[in-house]
């Protein structure tokens, strides 16, 4: 119980997580094909900055365009052998594929495929952040409610 509490705390607090990511691959390459790519605070939407950032960032090398829709360019990594299913450069792959799935494309509201090995679970379960609530005083609050103060009722 003591390690599950310290666990918590390091993730909660040191590293601002609000989930436990669970699981493993199971080497489905979901994750590798239909990828949208965010830099900056927005996703990607033409084939010139595309080629403005791959000239600057490694990565990018790695990717090629499949289609756009209405969100941004839609993307596939060339390193993904789709018959064994298995990354050519699993060993030297970029930090951004290490990390994957990462809490902050979960919270954007992204999802993972049906096939995928990995879940979040949230670090900290509504009951316990509604029982913390509950603990705190309120302060400075005017508690209103539907009854009417007996005093005016008889006047």
């Amino acid at each position: 119980m003591f390690i599950a509490e310290i666990k918590k705390f390091i993730y909660k607090r040191i590293l601002r997580k609000k989930y436990f990511r669970k699981g493993s691959c199971k080497r489905c390459g979901a994750c590798c094909s239909r990828i949208y790519v965010s830099h900056g605070k927005h996703t990607i939407d033409s084939e010139e900055e595309f080629e403005s950032l791959r000239d600057k960032y490694p990565f990018y090398s790695y990717l090629s365009v499949e289609g756009k829709d209405d969100i941004g360019l839609i993307f596939s990594c060339c390193n993904f052998d789709a018959d064994k299913h298995i990354c050519k450069i699993h060993k030297m792959r970029p930090g951004i594929c290490r990390r994957y799935p990462d809490e902050f494309v979960f919270s954007m509201g992204a999802c993972l495929s049906d096939g995928c090995g990995y879940s979040f679970e949230p670090i900290e379960k509504f009951s316990e952040i509604l029982a913390n609530i509950e603990k705190k005083p309120l302060k400075n609050c005017v508690i209103f409610t539907d009854e009417l103060d007996t005093d005016e009722e008889e006047t």
